[in-house]
């Protein structure tokens, strides 16, 4: 199976046995924020409280007989994680995750509340992606990337389908890129169906490496990916989504930590939804954008809402006051 709508359309079915579609909602105080229409796409409500459980339901779902009984093995710092490991225990197939020390504590206990074995290891989420790769050679696990799988990528991709089912079309998206498996589902369903809709990527200025590749048109990796937004903290991207983002992303912009956190902020003030950073980082990019924007419609994806509970709060703090 390839990326593509067909995928998409099959994947749903799967889906939807065991969730809802999410809301898409315009939040008047939001709008007013910002000074143009904008919708969310609230992926912080489905289980897990994020995007990525679409593509795991899917992907597990189509594992064959035997990768089912010897069980899966995956990196993450924590949506992808929690999607693969409530999946895997929908399906009954063995789940252990790694992750960098200092994860997000709270996600690391929702993996293991889904079931999962949880492995700490390495500063940072690719150095967990090391050490998963080297126990799955070594164990005979089933390999689960976090974006090179085009069941993922056609999973994820679901949420797509509904924004335009759900309002008119947007003139633009704007959605995170981490690894690269949501703005990849976007832009595929997009391109195939309504071309004309304007998808913005957004990456944090401390882990950049998706946007220093698509503007310099290389493959560039960084030393760090230190962010608040640990969904986007990556130093070196995915061949596959890389393609896909290169291929049909219409701009990517990169978004400082204090708009993140001030994002973060003002999704709780203006519609009482808690989003992680990532989840937050296209309404920071929005008011980035605002001049640019004005008079068009919006669309947010609000990819999640889980964000460690003391970081939470500490943002409260610093930006309510």
């Amino acid at each position: 199976m390839e990326v593509g709508l067909e995928g998409v359309l099959s994947a749903r079915k799967t889906i939807y046995r065991h969730m809802q579609p999410s809301p898409l909602i315009e939040h008047p105080l939001l709008t007013r924020y910002l000074g143009f229409k904008t919708r969310v796409k609230h992926e912080n409500h489905n289980p897990t409280g994020s995007f990525k459980i679409r593509g795991g339901l899917n992907l597990i779902s189509r594992l064959s007989p035997d990768e089912k009984r010897r069980g899966v093995i995956t990196a993450t710092r924590g949506n992808h994680g929690q999607s693969i490991a409530l999946a895997s225990r929908i399906y009954d197939v063995p789940c252990t995750v790694a992750v960098p020390f200092g994860n997000n504590p709270e996600k690391n206990e929702a993996m293991r509340a889904f079931g999962a074995d949880l492995l700490e290891h390495g500063q940072d989420f690719d150095d967990a992606r090391e050490k998963v790769e080297e126990l799955q050679s070594r164990k005979g696990l089933c390999y689960v990337n976090s974006a090179e799988e085009p069941h993922l990528i056609n999973g994820v991709a679901s949420y797509a389908l509904e924004i335009l089912e759900q309002a008119d079309p947007p003139d633009c998206i704007l959605v995170p890129i981490g690894g690269g498996s949501g703005v990849s589902g976007i832009l595929t369903v997009i391109r195939a169906v309504s071309p004309k809709i304007r998808v913005i990527g957004v990456q944090a200025a401390q882990a950049p490496c998706v946007y220093l590749s698509w503007k310099q048109g290389g493959f560039v990796t960084t030393e760090s990916a230190d962010t608040i937004a640990d969904g986007l903290a990556t130093r070196v991207p995915f061949e596959m989504t890389l393609e896909i983002i290169r291929r049909w992303v219409d701009e990517i912009v990169t978004v400082e930590e204090d708009e993140i956190a001030e994002a973060v902020y003002h999704y709780f003030r203006t519609t009482h939804n808690v989003a992680e950073g990532a989840g937050a980082a296209p309404l920071a990019a929005a008011k980035r954008l605002s001049g640019q924007l004005a008079g068009k419609t919006a669309t947010l994806i609000l990819t999640g809402g889980n964000i460690d509970s003391r970081l939470f709060a500490k943002i409260l703090s610093r930006c309510g006051d």
